[in-house]
């Protein structure tokens, strides 16, 4: 017997709600069937069969909220052709799976990584050409860690190599911490804060709405990012008169296809071009040294019921803005659905966060690690300039960059504000 265990499908998730089953017991499945729906911190996405065999068991009824990451959901009989349990076996058996599950119910959380993690592998070969019986969680974290699996004994079902498997793969390989390490480690922990009552509010004196899988995911990631970044803004002001006459003729030509391109479609586009032109700016910082990222993947933020998601324009570089406005128009759609996959929310080189249809004039976003910088975008306002001598109107939108020090300093965040404020304030150049 096989249990199917509840997947992390995101570096971020400790629990989610098995919202719908596409299986039934005595259905046969092969690896790759789409068994369950299952809804995350920030979406809901399918999971897949990784084993053959027929279900046996449905242990989590759908619609049921708060399953921790690695409790087993159902069970599949395998190729083996094991008998499914009788009934008066079932906690017994369940016992015994459940010494078998791959971590034990205080460590079932999804393993902290350095990079957002990317969707599960296809299941590896061996040598010989067979497969090579893994989780979708085991193939996940040896592809984040550079495992190889078939040096890997499994201790799992059958075999199966499982999350705990790869990681003491990865320790036996993995140099021990040194003390500095630990007493930063130790240092980055969050501290513990106090409760209203300690804090002179009383009880009955406020609501208390609980934390849903999203509020307490952005929140640990908040403070992560804020803890363990050294960050600086820089500010500055642009000109979008030109912007905003270019915009206007623009969607006036693409009326008829029914595409209207936004301020925030400029801003993303003309952000690749910077990043292209400075790409010190498009990196990360990593442990083993700087990542210098070959595409702009550009992140936008957007707000949803309950948190924010960053979908991905990927290689915007390459786009134009009519392409930019349909895939933007259409994965905040999607995030707000919450229907997007893995691979369009998790990653990104840089991100761009606009306040401005809200009227904020100016603000400083939170690095979204592991990115090495974020564009703040605030609204455009009638402000009086001078020019040749004379103080005359003009449309300005204030752009703050939040950097990464580690990998972008002050002169590199400068030359890429100097290479994207004269796309943004004359757009033609973006148009060709």
């Amino acid at each position: 017997m096989t249990d199917i265990l509840m997947p992390a499908l995101s570096p971020t998730m400790e629990e989610g709600v098995l919202a719908k089953w596409h299986v039934k017991v005595g259905d046969v499945v092969s690896a790759g069937d789409v068994i369950a729906e299952i809804e995350t911190d920030k979406a809901t996405m399918e999971v897949e069969a990784v084993d053959e065999g027929e279900v046996t068991d449905i242990l989590v009824a759908e619609g049921t909220e708060g399953v921790k990451v690695n409790t087993p959901i159902a069970r599949l009989k395998d190729e083996s052709g094991a008998a499914a349990p009788k009934p008066a076996e079932k906690t017994a058996a369940k016992t015994e799976e459940a010494s078998k599950a791959e971590a034990a119910p205080a460590a079932a959380e999804a393993p902290k990584v350095t990079t957002p993690a990317a969707p599960a592998p296809a299941a590896p070969k061996s040598d010989s050409g067979d497969r090579i019986f893994s989780s979708p969680l085991a193939r996940r974290i040896a592809a984040q860690n550079g495992v190889d699996l078939k040096s890997i004994k499994g201790t799992g079902p059958h075999g199966r190599i499982v999350k705990r498997d790869v990681e003491a793969a990865g320790k036996a390989s993995a140099q021990p911490a040194t003390a500095s390490a630990s007493a930063a480690a130790t240092a980055a922990e969050p501290r513990k804060t106090q409760s209203l009552a300690q804090m002179g509010i009383p009880d009955g004196s406020y609501d208390l709405i609980p934390l849903d899988g999203m509020k307490k995911a952005v929140a640990r990631r908040m403070v992560d990012s804020v803890q363990n970044v050294p960050h600086f803004p820089l500010f500055i002001d642009c000109e979008i008169d030109q912007l905003m006459a270019v915009r206007a003729k623009v969607n006036k030509m693409l009326e008829p296809q029914g595409i209207k391109v936004s301020v925030n479609d400029f801003v993303i586009k003309a952000a690749a071009l910077a990043l292209k032109m400075v790409p010190e700016a498009n990196a990360s910082y990593t442990p083993e040294g700087i990542a210098m990222h070959h595409n702009a993947d550009v992140s936008m933020a957007v707000a949803i019921d309950g948190g924010l998601i960053t979908p991905i324009i990927k290689k915007a570089e390459t786009k134009g803005l009519a392409q930019i406005a349909t895939e933007s128009k259409d994965l905040a759609k999607r995030a707000r659905d919450r229907k997007l996959k893995p691979e369009e929310f998790q990653g990104g080189t840089f991100s761009v966060s606009n306040l401005g249809m809200f009227g904020i004039k100016q603000f400083t976003s939170i690095i979204n690690e592991p990115q090495g910088c974020i564009m703040s975008v605030g609204a455009g306002e009638q402000r009086a300039v001078v020019k040749n001598g004379q103080v005359v109107p003009a449309t300005v939108m204030t752009v703050t960059l939040t950097c990464d020090h580690r990998v972008v300093d002050g002169a590199t965040g400068a030359r890429f504000l100097q290479a994207f404020k004269p796309l943004i304030e004359d757009p033609v150049a973006m148009l060709a």
